[in-house]
């Protein structure tokens, strides 16, 4: 690469750690710990430097920015070139987490250090792949923080959490925020389970070692195979002391997923001297199977097809089965779905603002790893990857952040409204059977799921119009909360008066949510043309029990930049309509361009 570009002013923080280095493709690295010090005490030197130790900032960081790679692979498997979203930028890390202490990893004032130091080394977008419960923005250090980069022309990507499928659990959910679910994608590591009856079930694993080919073993529950002392639950589980190591030695070993790690549980397995484990998933988790780096030969199979093998248990004398190597898979069928673990909508702080905003790659993302863990992060795991396979919102942001550094590459005037709007309202909703994205359990899945729908970054670089925010919109926002100048003040560092009494329905958010609606309500939504001239006409597809009206329903824009305002009208259409949450779809098109915003409706 080239020289670093003389408007950086960032540094590669190294006085501590004179080993480590930055180059032309990682142009800064800092660390923030003083926040986490008032927590542990004095620090060791091994906590004062930028240096990833667990894998996850590599990770990330790749998935937003890393180069071209050939030869990319995890033991082999998904064997290809990797490249990150933006594989041309230059990066930068700031490293806020640090070993849990009392359940924290990440102390606010080290993420609001972190946040006004990357401001100030002049970076462009700021892919934030950490977050906590949804809380007030006034008591949310990530709010707070991207607000401050947002104000200097930063687009901040967050993720959405990993606290799914339960409905409310979405966090970074401020409006100035760039919220992303995770998705599949259309590539899988399958391997098969064959049980003695004959019946093949399709499972998932990265696990390096394989049984021999077409030889079975006894197949036992863990529950069966409980130590003397541990509960048939906690042994179902495979935890750690739970296991009698006479009734699984040379067997197959089922273990129901939950609450302790996926690889842990064969980490116990093997322990307990078993020579494969199949892991089956608990209802909650449904169809999402992971493909982990197991340390025995393993397969982790759906809960209908764990419900199969636990019935063959119960009901034949002496169990078998064997267990396939993987093999990678791609063009597999349906996807994207959405993941189990995504954290889903409403928005519990406001719930007039749709949060997640998009849903992106989140499962089993293969990208770069430290060599200081094992794959799995477990101490036992002495084995060293240059790549690994990851899942969680933490992987699906950064495809996001990469697309934005493409976006702003383009559109370098665009603002980081203009930018989030281009990328959601040309989103997709139909996955590659085309039908409806599905959640994890196979049943349609919702704007709480995927916001928006699953990004499309070709798309997104022509959306035709954009719906745009600016600074003093979101301070806006603030003061329709109630805010008063004290706590306003966080936000914008400079005394602000608010205007008169805004409604937040009307807030120019690329979703329209009217979470009590009281009889009818009209909203309005301001439109910015940032393509070419063209007459742009609405198209509604309603929500149940809802009428929707759009006025105008048509618009003709000459210029770029051109700005036109339209209301919509969404009313009951009797009543008991919409007693829970409804969805339907506003598009505006002029045959080339179609852009989509999601409509959520829930009577009073």
């Amino acid at each position: 690469m080239g020289p670093i570009p003389s408007r950086w002013r960032g540094i590669c923080q190294n006085d501590k750690d004179a080993g480590f280095h930055c180059n032309r493709k990682l142009i800064g690295a800092r660390y923030f710990n003083q926040g986490y010090a008032t927590a542990v005490g004095s620090l060791n030197s091994s906590f004062h430097t930028p240096r990833d130790t667990e894998g996850h900032g590599s990770h990330t960081l790749s998935t937003a920015g890393g180069n071209f790679v050939e030869g990319a692979s995890v033991f082999g498997f998904g064997n290809g070139t990797a490249k990150g979203g933006s594989p041309k930028a230059r990066v930068a890390a700031y490293k806020v987490c640090w070993p849990p202490v009392g359940g924290n990893e990440c102390f606010d004032a080290d993420i609001l250090a972190a946040f006004d130091i990357a401001i100030h080394d002049g970076v462009d977008v700021l892919s934030a792949s950490l977050g906590g419960l949804p809380t007030p923005f006034f008591n949310d250090s990530l709010s707070i923080g991207s607000f401050h980069a947002v104000k200097h022309g930063i687009v901040v990507v967050c993720s959405a959490g990993n606290s799914g499928p339960a409905d409310g659990t979405v966090s970074n959910i401020s409006p100035w925020q760039f919220t992303v679910g995770a998705s599949t994608m259309d590539r899988r590591f399958p391997n098969y389970v064959v049980l003695g009856n004959k019946k093949r079930l399709e499972g998932e694993s990265l696990s390096p070692k394989a049984l021999p080919p077409n030889k079975f073993f006894p197949l036992i529950s863990a529950a069966d195979a409980k130590a003397a002392n541990a509960s048939a639950d906690d042994a179902l589980l495979c935890k750690a002391g739970t296991l009698d190591h006479s009734k699984v030695k040379g067997k197959i070993l089922v273990c129901l997923r939950g609450e302790n790690g996926r690889v842990e549980k064969g980490q116990q397995a093997a322990l307990a001297g078993a020579v494969g484990m199949v892991l089956a998933n608990n209802e909650l988790n449904g169809n999402e199977i992971l493909a982990d780096p197991h340390v025995l030969p393993a397969s982790h199979i759906n809960f209908t097809d764990g419900v199969a093998v636990f019935t063959y248990i119960n009901l034949t004398k002496s169990p078998i089965a064997c267990i396939t190597p993987s093999t990678t898979e791609l063009g597999t069928k349906p996807a994207p779905f959405m993941a189990a673990f995504s954290s889903k909508g409403p928005n519990t702080i406001t719930p007039e603002i749709l949060k997640p905003d998009i849903t992106a790659p989140g499962v089993s993302v293969i990208a770069a790893y430290t060599e200081a863990q094992g794959p799995t992060n477990q101490d036992f795991d002495k084995r060293r990857v240059l790549f690994n396979s990851v899942s969680g919102t933490s992987m699906s942001c950064p495809h996001v952040s990469g697309i934005v550094g493409l976006l702003k590459t383009l559109h370098p005037d665009w603002s980081p409204a203009a930018i989030r709007s281009a990328m959601m309202t040309t989103a997709g909703t139909m996955d590659n059977s085309m039908e409806a994205i599905l959640n994890a359990s196979y049943f349609k899945a919702t704007p709480f799921s995927y916001g928006a729908g699953h990004v499309r970054p070709n798309r997104a670089m022509n959306p035709g119009l954009v719906y745009d925010l600016n600074v003093n919109d979101y301070l806006n926002f603030l003061c329709a909360l109630g805010y008063n100048q004290t706590l306003i003040k966080m936000f914008s560092e400079r005394p602000y008066t608010c205007p008169k009494p805004i409604s937040l329905t009307n807030f120019n958010y690329p979703s329209i949510t009217v979470p009590k609606l009281h009889g009818s309500i009209t909203v309005t939504r301001t439109l910015k043309n940032v393509g070419p001239p063209g007459t742009y006409k609405a198209r509604i597809r309603k929500p149940t029990g809802i009428s929707v009206s759009v006025k105008p329903d048509s618009f003709k824009f000459n210029k770029i930049g051109e700005e036109k305002t339209f209301s919509l009208t969404l009313q009951a259409e009797r009543a008991g309509a919409a007693r829970d949450y409804v969805f339907g779809e506003l598009i505006w098109s002029d045959a080339k361009h179609f852009v989509r915003s999601p409509i959520v409706v829930k009577a009073a």
